[in-house]
């Protein structure tokens, strides 16, 4: 299940330095930016994921429970962290918007999910 996280920020008169270090919680193998991104939906069978806004702001809803989750992302210091069994949707994307997703795997094509999140309500 996705949760935000806050990242640790320094500040002084020289500016801000955020710190992600010591705060994923999975060794990062891939690091990519998207720029301008339209609406898309996304998820991997294996691969954990870390999403940060570094410039505008988008919506990201999470489809991996009865309920979606809805996270804004529209600060550098915030991190959407996501499970391989989340899959999301990004949308109400400024269009001078930068994300950056630190990822668990390397890129596999075969891995990107194309249906749908299925998941089964428990009645009990």
């Amino acid at each position: 299940m996705a949760r935000l996280i806050n990242l640790k920020t320094f500040t002084d008169t020289r500016g801000s330095l955020t710190v992600i270090e010591r705060v994923i919680p999975f060794e990062i193998k891939r690091i990519f930016y998207v720029n301008d991104p339209d609406q898309f939906k996304n998820g991997r069978k294996r691969m954990k994921q870390a999403v940060i806004c570094l410039k505008g702001s988008c919506l990201i809803v999470n489809h991996a429970g009865a309920e979606p989750q809805h996270f804004v992302l529209n600060t550098a210091d915030q991190c959407l962290l996501l499970a391989p069994e989340d899959r999301y949707e990004l949308l109400e994307i400024t269009h001078d918007a930068i994300l950056m997703v630190l990822a668990s795997e390397l890129f596999e094509l075969e891995e990107r999910v194309h249906e749908p999140y299925q998941y089964e309500l428990s009645l009990s």
